[in-house]
């Protein structure tokens, strides 16, 4: 059965990988995204809906293999929801537009919120600076 929600048939927009991680709450393993170790410079939005969600300039190198922001563009971009999948009580975060999932959000981040969106590249798309977007 095709998944549907909010009106989109998501399995004929995404890849396998994209799906699983968006609307099955998949993780890629670490350090295998596009993303986790970019240093170009652009906004990232959903891959799913486009919904802007997270700038490169609260990007940072969290050595967990994933990419990791600081902070979203806007409180409306993301929305959290607890997860108390795998034995372990997390925060994860899914599109505040779509409700894709894109990882989780922990309290160990740097200045100046203290926090760390985990996030996978799989569910992001990079509007480049003055470009193109990447993992189309």
């Amino acid at each position: 059965m095709t998944q549907v929600r909010g009106g989109e048939n998501w399995r004929e927009k995404l890849t396998d990988e994209q799906y699983d991680v968006c609307w099955n709450k998949g993780t890629e393993p670490p350090f295998s995204g596009i993303y986790h170790d970019s240093k170009e410079k652009g906004l990232y939005r959903c891959v799913c809906c486009g919904n802007p969600l997270f700038s490169s300039k609260t990007k940072f190198d969290s050595g967990t293999g994933w990419p990791s922001f600081w902070q979203p563009v806007s409180d409306s971009s993301v929305k959290e929801e607890v997860d108390s999948s795998y034995g372990m009580v997390r925060t994860e975060v899914m599109c505040g537009k779509c409700g894709a999932h894109l990882g989780h959000i922990f309290d160990d981040g740097p200045k100046p919120t203290g926090m760390r969106y985990c996030i996978n590249s799989l569910s992001l798309n990079l509007e480049r600076e003055g470009g193109a977007g990447g993992n189309d």
